[in-house]
Order: structure tokens, then sequence, then C-alpha cells
């Protein structure tokens, strides 16, 4: 998913092959390798901070979620207390069951 944003590999960068000048690398050859590798970086930083979001916004929903289950089953609590007893364990189980394939996405 997000590694066509990505330019290099760690295998490209460890075999990375300069050309050797008298004095050495040349340098706009290493300067513009360094730029390829500043630039991954820093799409490595977006990606990161994005996945950190949804991240946090899926706790969120989880947390709501067992909050809505609570309340829900307290919501059948009450009603199983409320008719005498008339819902029966079979009948909790059963919506208890839909409910998870809801929130979790099993069906």
């Amino acid at each position: 998913m997000y590694q066509e944003r990505i330019l290099l590999t760690g295998k490209d960068i460890l075999e990375k092959e300069f050309k050797i000048d008298t004095r050495g690398y040349r340098p706009q050859e290493v300067d513009k390798f360094l730029d390829v590798i500043i630039r991954d970086y820093e799409e490595f930083m977006v990606i990161i901070k994005e996945i950190e979001s949804e991240k946090k916004e899926l706790i969120e929903d989880n947390i709501k979620l067992k909050q809505e289950i609570r309340n829900l089953k307290t919501k059948i609590q009450v009603l199983s207390e409320e008719s005498g007893g008339e819902v029966s364990n079979a009948d909790l189980l059963r919506r208890l069951s839909n409910l998870e394939k809801i929130i979790y996405g099993k069906e």
C-alpha cells in the first residue's frame, strides 16, 4: 500500500556505488542520492503520521463499540428482569452473537 510511495529499499542504499574521481566520490552524484534518501525519509514520516492517525481513530471507534456493547448488555439484563425472565438465555446469546457480528464484521 505504501511501498509505491518509497523510491529506495535498504538493499538499494546498501548496494549503491558511486563513481570515483581523483579526489574521491563525485559530490553531485552523492548529493543526488542523498536527496532521494531525504525524500524517502520525509515520505516515511508522512506515512507514519497517517498510520498513527488511523490507529487513533480505530482505538476511539473500538472504545465506543465496547461501551455500546456494555450498554446493550445492561439493557438486555434490565429487559430480562422487567419481563419476569421471559427472555431466555438462548435469546440473549443470539442477540450478543448478532451484536458481535455487527461489531467485528463477521457475517
